[in-house]
């Protein structure tokens, strides 16, 4: 139902046609609630059904005889819905967490894969980090397009309240990729100390040969 909310909280800013919601829901919302296009339109349409959505034909901007495009507004009964979600207390999922149920059995993993899943684990939330960090620069900067439009239609001694619960989120999101990334590099510095690599010369030797004959020595 989330994703519900989600849309009414773009519409709460403007106006907007199914394209532009979807188009705007993957560069905001979307950071803290993914979901694809085909979960989006047919929610849309449960919404209007719904009463907390309306939407109007309008013109296209093009030649074509009798183009339309339908655009949605919230209605009052979708601010009143949204509103009380808002008051809700959130009900927090069970965890379901693959990279941590595997690190606590790594002891049966090969010493190099453990190495590159938590090197997977932090390029993975390095992305999502610069993606969060991308999003709180456009909101402090006053450029985030769906942002700005909000504080357009704020009151403007509200303004600063809704910039300051706006960065709080995104802190809280940097924070959680930061230390998701630090305890894969402390995860790594551990398979280091538990899984030594053999020096140089001797992984060389490995390499050239496949191995060492039955009674020869490697020099360590």
């Amino acid at each position: 139902m989330s994703l519900r909310y989600a849309l009414l909280a773009l519409l709460t800013a403007q106006p907007m046609t199914g394209y532009d919601l979807a188009k705007s829901f993957h560069s905001s919302v979307g950071h803290v609630w993914s979901a694809p296009d085909s979960q989006i339109y047919p929610e849309l349409r449960r919404m209007e059904t719904g009463g907390l959505i309306e939407a109007t034909a309008v013109a296209r901007s093009t030649q074509a005889t009798q183009a339309t495009k339908r655009v949605y507004h919230i209605t009052s009964l979708g601010e009143q819905a949204f509103r009380a979600w808002m008051a809700e207390p959130v009900e927090y999922s069970r965890e379901r967490d693959p990279a941590h149920l595997r690190a606590a059995y790594f002891e049966w993993a090969d010493p190099d894969s453990v190495r590159e899943q938590l090197r997977a684990h932090v390029r993975h939330w390095a992305g999502l980090r610069e993606q969060w960090q991308g999003q709180f620069a456009a909101i402090r900067d006053r450029t985030h397009p769906i942002f700005v439009q909000r504080l357009l239609i704020s009151p403007e001694s509200e303004r600063p309240r809704i910039a300051a619960y706006k960065l709080f989120a995104y802190e809280g999101l940097i924070a959680r990729a930061e230390q998701e990334i630090g305890w894969a590099e402390r995860g790594l510095r551990l398979a280091d100390e538990l899984e030594p690599k053999p020096p140089e010369s001797v992984r060389g030797k490995l390499g050239e040969g496949g191995g060492t004959s039955p009674g020869e020595e490697v020099d360590l």
